[in-house]
């Protein structure tokens, strides 16, 4: 049959998913009974496909698939032992042993004399008894907690000693169903209500517990509680409390949202409603928030940044983004009112340092998930809609909320900005405003001024028109909150030419003092933060000149400020920060242009981009090791762990480029790692640009390469790293990055088990298999290196069990060529593999017919760790079979084994102790006589 007739016929898919199973490779057996159940008709053949389809799943330890697969077998025969003994299986991995201990017991009444269904019978017992004693000794300890907490003459100390012991009690999942079924949830709203900042943290504490991948608990909790209720604590004055409410809603939409992708069956089904009414309702109580004057700035940034997380679609490929629609049709103009409150001028409701940035970021991610022109535009509309409404009103406050507003859009929406700032009258507003002798409207302004001046259509303009203004403001204001901010603008426009340094805007030197200058205000603690924060902003630009660069990583001083900064509640100078790290690092992306299309340029009298001196490797690593002895670890760690809208995926890149910067020098690997790096860079490898997860990856990389992975990521974070490893063994990526991954993936393949499982699960193992055949010297021995500790693996094994393919011809090949490393490599996993599936060796002859001039060369090899594995490979050859042992001895090996057996110069003695093991093995095959016996034969005496 051919392949084509095969993709048509559903028998012959089931028997090809049936050989993929048998040989391990359990998800290409997957795709075919997935492709054969479509083309089936049969109700019985579908029940043995989705039968087999199970097993895979509990193979895969996808468990909820596992048993809904099981579950449609069973409807079509509830007699199908096979399918009812898989589903108690799935049941018992899901946690629902009195649902797994039925199907089991079922199975045991079929067939009686089953020992695997007597088994799982008997360890259900166990289990059950185990979780109804927990049970019942939860429900005293809640019914305790209660008791304490709902006494009025309780001690303060051991009411909250309580409430700290129902949050741990709610992390359980047991613990969470006793809170919950005593009516919990009516109790914790009094807690709620309570005056004590600690007793409420703990309330909303119990709550996550509640309703953490739990969606049936999350929408009672939601309908009993009240979101009007929630998010009124969330906009509640302490931040701590905002915080924990923020976390407790992200929880909650969490679960609801996966609720309705999962697929519920059975009895759930009827009682669990469409969670999406629940969702709209949340989401519209977080646009209320957005313009209320009772709720606190944090509080509303909080909102801000669940609307960040939850609304926007998390793929592109997901062609549904009616949620964002609906948020820009309920809320957009909410969220400009945020956007144009200026809080020195209006009554508008409380902002952070952090809010207008917050708004920016919300608005750019609703715009870019829009999906057509007539949507953009509509976006566009309404924006234009709101500023022109405020420009066109009498007074210079309605002017200045539009000029805000407008600020807001550039620096989120940027196409949107524009349009809005191309307004009539706008831009003649905006540098009118600059002259203002009043400091908020010039601030205002001039903070247009600056976000106009970073896009590329306005730049000329305002290079024309604006660099002038922003001059005298700089030279002229008595006001540092003004001049810092003229500064950035002059600095933004200076910057023009990135990194070319024959692209200078300003006079030799002028850069120096600006950067000087920054540096001053950076290091000022009488201003405010808000101020300190531009001038960070000005570096950002300024250090695309190497001088800057060389003088700033100077200013331990200055890097101190900084760096304290970042760790700061302004949120809003993260992406400075990181800028200005990238630019000092060199970690950005330098494309080195052609030198004969340079010479070309040259001769058109082209202007050719050129690299500042100081750009050179030599200072580019003095440079790491001074920012690395200011303490810049600790600073990116901290920026990572910020819960913001303003650590953007752009800014997330930022902090991966400069950690990949930090570990290239093998020596400073263990500090980065000493300081939290090695567990910083795990989130940046998972949520970033794709150009972020790579250099996220790439880092962990290197640190995994040289330290102990073990220390470096310790106790379940090891297993975290597999991930963005695998992901590094790609064609988009180099060939540095694939043999990085390849390099510590073999380091993690050599510690434990879980780990080369975890490896599996990844679908690292063809990737890595792919690998062996790349034809860079490095890159094929690493992978065969990988392949060497990966065979430990059972599941590994039986990918060279299987038959058909040419897994082990490749490595008796491998282990005759030139390449030592390679050679080492190949020779080492023929010798595990050998050990571990005895029944590999009789298949070496006839992978080639050089096979066994290979395995002589390794014997006579002048490398003792390639003669150890000859010998290995050897021994277990003659272990296998006598049909072997006799091919072996009647080659050269015979001779060869023989010297080695004697030791002497040069041969370790674990060479020659196996290799004696292999002639007392021939002699007990009786293939070769020990010399007595020669002797006796021969009627001489000794």
């Amino acid at each position: 049959m051919s392949e084509t007739e095969k993709e048509k016929d559903p028998a012959a898919l089931k028997e090809e998913g049936n050989t993929l199973f048998k040989a391990g490779d359990i998800q290409g057996a997957v795709c075919c009974y997935t492709k054969a159940l479509k083309l089936s008709d049969s109700q019985a053949d579908k029940a043995v496909l989705y039968r087999n389809r199970s097993a895979c799943y509990l193979k895969l330890e996808e468990y909820s698939k596992a048993e809904a697969d099981a579950s449609k077998a069973l409807d079509t025969d509830q007699g199908d032992v096979k399918a009812r003994f898989r589903r108690a299986q799935a049941f018992q991995k899901l946690g629902r042993f009195d649902q797994a201990f039925l199907d089991a017991q079922r199975c045991a009444q079929l067939e009686p004399k089953n020992k695997a269904f007597q088994d799982l019978l008997r360890q259900l017992g166990a289990q059950i008894q185990q979780k109804s004693a927990q049970l019942n000794s939860t429900d005293a300890r809640v019914q305790q907690m209660f008791s304490l907490l709902l006494d009025p003459s309780t001690k303060e100390s051991d009411r909250q000693k309580a409430a700290q012991n129902l949050v741990v009690l709610s992390r359980d999942e047991a613990g969470a169903e006793q809170i919950f079924r005593n009516d919990g949830v009516k109790l914790i709203q009094k807690l709620l209500q309570s005056k004590l900042e600690d007793v409420v943290l703990s309330a909303l504490r119990t709550l996550v517990g509640l309703c953490t991948g739990h969606q049936s608990r999350t929408m009672a909790i939601v309908n009993e509680l009240g979101m009007e209720q929630l998010c009124a604590v969330m906009g509640s004055g302490a931040s701590s409390v905002s915080l924990a409410a923020c976390h407790l809603l992200q929880v909650m939409f969490e679960a609801l949202t996966e609720g309705m992708k999962r697929e519920i069956r059975g009895k759930d089904e009827a009682i669990l409603p469409e969670p999406s009414k629940e969702l709209r309702a949340m989401l519209r109580h977080l646009l209320e928030m957005m313009p209320a004057s009772n709720v606190s700035g944090p509080g509303r940034d909080s909102a801000i940044n669940l609307l960040v997380k939850q609304v926007p679609r998390k793929s592109l490929k997901n062609p549904d983004n009616s949620l964002t629609l609906w948020v820009i049709d309920q809320g957009l103009k909410k969220i400009l009112e945020v956007a144009g409150t200026v809080p020195e001028i209006s009554e508008g409701p409380p902002l952070t340092d952090n809010s207008h940035m917050s708004c920016s970021v919300l608005l750019s991610k609703l715009y870019d998930d829009l999906k057509s022109d007539k949507e953009r535009e509509n976006f566009n509309k309404l924006c234009e809609e709101y500023v022109q409404q405020h420009f066109s009103r009498p007074g210079l406050d309605a002017k200045l909320r539009a000029i805000q507003t407008v600020s807001v859009l550039l620096q989120g929406p940027s196409d949107v900005g524009n349009r809005t700032l191309e307004m009539s009258g706008m831009m003649d507003a905006v540098i009118s405003l600059c002259a203002s002798e009043d400091v908020t409207h010039q601030q205002v302004a001039v903070e247009a001024l600056i976000h106009a001046a970073g896009k590329a259509k306005r730049a000329s303009f305002i290079t024309a028109n604006g660099v002038s203004l922003l001059k005298d403001l700089y030279k002229k204001s008595e006001n540092d909150r003004i001049r810092v901010r003229a500064l950035v603008g002059l600095c933004k426009l200076g910057s023009a030419g990135g990194t070319d340094f024959s692209m200078k805007q300003f006079a030799e030197g002028s850069t120096l003092k600006l950067a000087k200058q920054c540096r001053k205000w950076l290091c000022n603690e009488t201003l405010p933060p808000a101020s300190r924060r531009w001038s960070v902003e000005g570096l950002a630009y300024l250090t695309f000149d190497a001088d800057v660069k060389e003088d700033l990583v100077e200013d331990k001083n200055a890097l101190l400020a900084m760096f304290d900064l970042a760790k700061s509640e302004d949120k809003t100078v993260l992406f400075a920060v990181g800028s200005t790290l990238v630019n000092c690092t060199n970690s950005y992306d330098v494309e080195k242009p052609d030198p004969q299309m340079v010479e070309l340029a040259k001769y058109a009298k082209q202007h050719v981009p050129e690299e500042h001196p100081k750009d050179a490797p030599s200072y580019v690593e003095k440079r790491l090791m001074k920012l690395l002895e200011a303490g810049v670890v600790s600073a990116l760690v901290c920026m990572v762990k910020q819960e913001s809208p303003a650590l953007t995926e752009a800014c997330r890149e930022c902090i991966a480029r400069v950690f990949l910067a930090l570990v290239e020098r093998q020596e400073d690997r263990g500090t980065v790692v000493a300081q939290g790096g090695g567990k910083a860079l795990i989130p940046l490898a998972s949520d970033n640009t794709d150009a972020g997860k790579i250099k996220a990856a790439q880092a962990l990389a290197k640190i995994t390469i040289t330290s102990n992975p073990e220390i470096a990521f310790p106790g379940e974070r090891i297993y975290e790293v597999v991930r963005p490893l695998a992901s590094l063994l790609r064609l988009e990526c180099t060939l540095l990055q694939n043999f990085e991954a390849l390099m510590a993936l073999t380091n993690l393949a050599g510690i434990n088990d879980r780990l080369r499982q975890k490896i599996i699960k990844e679908k690292a193992v063809p990737k890595i298999e792919g690998y062996m055949f790349e034809e860079h010297d490095l890159v094929r021995a690493s992978a065969t290196e990988c392949m060497c500790n990966l065979v430990l693996n059972t599941e590994v094994q039986k990918r060279y069990l299987a038959t058909g393919n040419d897994r082990l011809k490749l490595l008796v090949l491998y282990s005759g060529e030139d390449d030592e490393r390679l050679r080492k490599a190949a020779a080492g996993t023929l010798a595990m593999l050998t050990a571990e599936q005895p029944e590999l060796c009789a298949r070496i002859p006839g992978t080639t017919t050089h096979w066994l001039e290979i395995v002589q060369a390794l014997l006579l090899s002048e490398i003792p760790d390639l003669r150890h594995r000859g010998v290995v490979i050897v021994q277990n050859m003659i272990q296998a079979e006598k049909s072997l042992a006799e091919k072996l001895i009647e080659s050269e090996a015979l001779e060869i084994l023989s010297v080695l057996a004697k030791g002497g110069e040069g041969t370790p003695d674990a060479v020659s102790k196996i290799a004696q093991n292999c002639l007392d093995k021939a002699m007990e095959y009786g293939i070769i006589r020990s010399r007595e016996e020669k002797e006796k034969s021969s009627g001489t005496e000794p």
